[in-house]
């Protein structure tokens, strides 16, 4: 499915007076880079995806319109899906767009060029649970909505 052509213009508009800002066709949609970082897509399967950031990720949840970001089967802590209700409007499109760059602006410089040294599988399973931190209510609810509709 294409991504809406209409709501890419006006993220591009929004973004056009920066200069660090490349459009990218990636996941199924048109995905707007700040820096060689991700901040938002127009996606392929409707709506728009934010990146909020993972301190942000549960208070967003709470608002109207927006789910977890869910990419083959697995929620994308620190990214949200918006539906088009949400940027109906060209100053609610603009909150959502300065909310993806506030984000991504405020990461370190040498973040997104740092790659930790792989683990084995066994190692990661464990940092995981231990590492596990208790799940938003809303994201539980919607997790529990999606398997009772399936």
């Amino acid at each position: 499915m294409a991504y809406d052509e209409e709501t890419a213009e006006r993220i591009r508009k929004l973004l056009a007076g920066r200069r660090d800002v490349v459009g990218k066709k990636m996941m199924g949609g048109l995905c707007f880079m700040v820096n060689g970082r991700m901040c938002c897509v127009v996606s392929g399967k409707g709506g728009l995806l934010v990146r909020v950031g993972p301190d942000a990720f549960a208070r967003v949840l709470s608002e109207k319109h927006v789910e977890p970001m869910e990419m083959r089967g697995r929620v994308m802590t620190g990214f949200v899906r918006v539906a088009p209700e949400g940027f109906r409007t060209d100053a609610m499109l603009k909150r959502w767009v300065e909310r993806g760059l506030a984000f991504v602006t405020a990461m370190p410089k040498d973040a997104a060029k740092k790659h930790p040294a792989k683990k084995s599988a066994a190692k990661q399973a464990a940092g995981r649970k231990a590492a596990a931190k208790p799940k938003p209510a809303r994201l539980v609810q919607w997790q529990a909505k999606k398997q009772g509709s399936t």
